[in-house]
């Protein structure tokens, strides 16, 4: 199955909305070895979404940012670790698109290629004849075992004796992966740690990330005039990655209704807990969470597609904000989870089940450093009160 540009959103989130069931069927089997099943790998591939921010040239689609946060967030609702791994590939093509295009014809040689990253510079690539040599340890690489590539995060030494950050295209043949993934959360992203050392990488595979992240330059002449490479790296990340929260909220309050027709209020008179004003009290407000949660992100997805079509800049405040939108997304969907879970009682808590899986899940997505609400939020108020941001990553 292919996508193009003309492929409306409604198509590829009932795509999304298909293969929930086959998702589901090996939650068990994901958690238990930590990674996906190859079967859903499969299924998502020839569905056509590992395809949405793949340049054109290659069979992509380079869809808006609400389409892929849509889709993202419905493969999320099957489970929040299969919303996360896909979006941090769909981040990986787009990181690919930046580099010079004959890295790009390197790379999308392969039709399936899953390329995976992260932005936590935990290397150091250092000036070399005809490029860097890289050494490094990165930790939470969600998606490595399934992936051809790694988009590292690095510091790049300068001539003056300090660093500047940048972002290195490396095959997962030249990285040593350590099986360190054993979590409460997100078991299932297989996030585990890759090393590189005394690695040399071509320059070309050597992106600078300060014009990326705040000015939009980038090395590709192919995709210079496509708008899905205008957009600003961290703005449009998080919206990407936010977006998984969503679903994970929606897949709680399913859980939680599809057995509230049979579950008791334990130790009380009540043999119906839908009669209980408590439960009508929670489910309102759990439901009014998930609705804020999806207002922040969808914004911050609109945000990113408006701006980018007029060709608008972005100010400091712009790019605070649309990462507050993601964060705040992420926390009102915990916050729903929360409610839910404990509208569930005691017998939530069995493997079996799948709410004591989403509040693992989202636990650990709302613990994500570049997402953390707290964190962020301190960010957006130093903004607010004329303060230097205290982070490049905007």
């Amino acid at each position: 199955m292919t996508i193009n540009e003309a492929t409306p959103q409604a198509e590829l989130v009932g795509r999304a909305t298909e293969l929930i069931e086959v998702i589901r069927k090996h939650v068990p089997w994901q958690e238990e070895h930590r990674v996906l099943h190859d079967e859903v790998l499969q299924a998502i591939t020839d569905a056509g979404i590992m395809k949405m921010r793949v340049p054109v040239r290659y069979g992509g689609a380079e869809s808006d940012v609400r389409t892929v946060s849509a889709v993202i967030s419905e493969l999320a609702r099957g489970d929040g670790a299969v919303g996360w791994t896909i979006s941090t590939f769909t981040m990986g093509s787009w990181l690919a698109g930046l580099f010079p295009d004959e890295v790009q014809d390197e790379i999308f040689a392969d039709p399936g290629v899953r390329i995976c990253g992260g932005v936590n510079p935990s290397g150091i690539a250092t000036p070399t004849d005809g490029g860097v040599i890289l050494n490094g340890r990165w930790h939470f690489v969600s998606g490595a075992p399934h992936s051809q590539w790694d988009m590292h995060s690095v510091l790049l030494a300068t001539e003056d004796g300090g660093f500047a950050p940048a972002t290195i295209a490396v095959p997962m043949a030249d990285l040593t992966i350590v099986d360190d993934w054993h979590t409460a959360g997100l078991r299932a992203t297989g996030s585990v740690t890759t090393i590189a050392k005394d690695l040399f990488v071509p320059q070309a595979r050597v992106l600078p990330m300060i014009p990326v992240m705040m000015h939009g330059e980038h090395l590709s002449k192919q995709n210079a005039d496509s708008l899905t490479w205008k957009l600003p790296f961290v703005p449009h990340a998080t919206a990407v990655t936010s977006s998984s929260a969503i679903g994970m909220a929606k897949a709680a309050r399913e859980a939680f209704f599809e057995k509230l027709p049979s579950r008791k209020i334990a130790y009380t008179h009540y043999e119906h807990q839908a009669e209980a004003p408590l439960t009508h009290l929670q489910v309102a407000e759990a439901a009014m969470k998930i609705d804020e949660a999806e207002f922040h992100v969808r914004r911050a997805a609109e945000r990113l597609d408006t701006k980018v079509r007029a060709g608008e800049q972005w100010s400091l405040e712009e790019r605070a904000l649309s990462k507050m939108d993601a964060a705040m997304g992420c926390l009102r969907a915990k916050e729903a989870v929360d409610v839910l879970n404990t509208a569930s009682g005691g017998s939530s808590i069995y493997s079996d089940q799948p709410m004591q899986r989403i509040e693992r899940d989202i636990q650990a997505l709302n613990l994500n450093g570049v997402l953390h609400p707290n964190t962020v939020a301190e960010t957006y108020g130093r903004i607010l009160c004329g303060l230097e941001p205290n982070t490049d990553l905007l």
